[in-house]
């Protein structure tokens, strides 16, 4: 997967956060920053297949966002 990750902690959740803003609703949390991009990489693939098998579109991956 090339799609930018973004991972931040969260104290209201006590855990990390990891985003794929790409695509939308994409996310995953962890105890640890490695456990929430293990998370992330599961989710994403996830993401996909159930776009897919909704014939939603899937943005292709631009790289480093100008947001992050």
């Amino acid at each position: 997967m090339k799609y930018e990750v973004i991972i931040y902690w969260s104290e209201e959740d006590q855990a990390f956060i990891a985003e794929v803003p790409e695509l939308p609703g994409c996310a995953a949390d962890g105890e640890t920053y490695q456990e929430s991009l293990e998370n992330i990489e599961i989710i994403m693939q996830e993401w996909i297949e159930t776009a897919n098998a909704l014939c939603r579109p899937i943005s292709q991956p631009k790289g480093r966002s100008m947001f992050a």
